[in-house]
């Protein structure tokens, strides 16, 4: 009776640590160490690694979101709201006829699936790679359009 316990429960318990060990055997011996240094050093992101979303802009500074609203209607999660505007010649926001009034995502709700990215016909919004999202307040997790547009590059 005690060998049939033993088989049954120790065996695959002493297995798994055996896993663990030379799992942590391997790395050593490798050089990889174990723990990341995180502010000072980073990890290397897969390639295909989406989180931050930004608005874009031309290099003339101008949006190039033309509040078409089509990265919402892709959106599975029904995370983001457009409020579109019309450009006027006094003040022009995008080169369309139109530009994004009011943008908003909410990151609660997002599945950083990238859909939006791929549904923006003149390519605005892009999820890159920065993945230190982090808060404190609920609040802050909705991203309005000024926190989310890239900054004007000077020339």
């Amino acid at each position: 009776m005690p060998f049939e316990v033993f088989r049954d429960v120790a065996k695959p318990i002493l297995a798994g640590f055996g896993i663990t060990a030379k799992r942590l055997v391997q790395q050593v011996t490798e050089g990889k160490g174990v723990t990341v240094q995180y502010p000072e050093e980073r990890r290397e992101q897969f390639g295909r690694t989406r989180w931050r979303h930004v608005l874009t802009r031309y290099d003339s500074g101008l949006e190039k979101c033309i509040g078409c609203s089509l990265c919402a209607g892709a959106c599975p999660a029904k995370c983001i709201y457009v409020e579109a505007a019309e450009n006027t010649d006094e003040d022009r926001k995008s080169p369309g006829e139109r530009y994004a009034a009011r943008y908003e995502i909410n990151m609660l709700r997002c599945i950083f699936c990238g859909y939006c990215q791929e549904a923006c016909p003149t390519g605005a919004i892009v999820l890159r790679k920065d993945f230190e999202l982090a808060n404190y307040e609920r609040e802050d997790f909705v991203y309005t359009k000024e926190m989310l547009l890239e900054p004007v590059r000077s020339l």
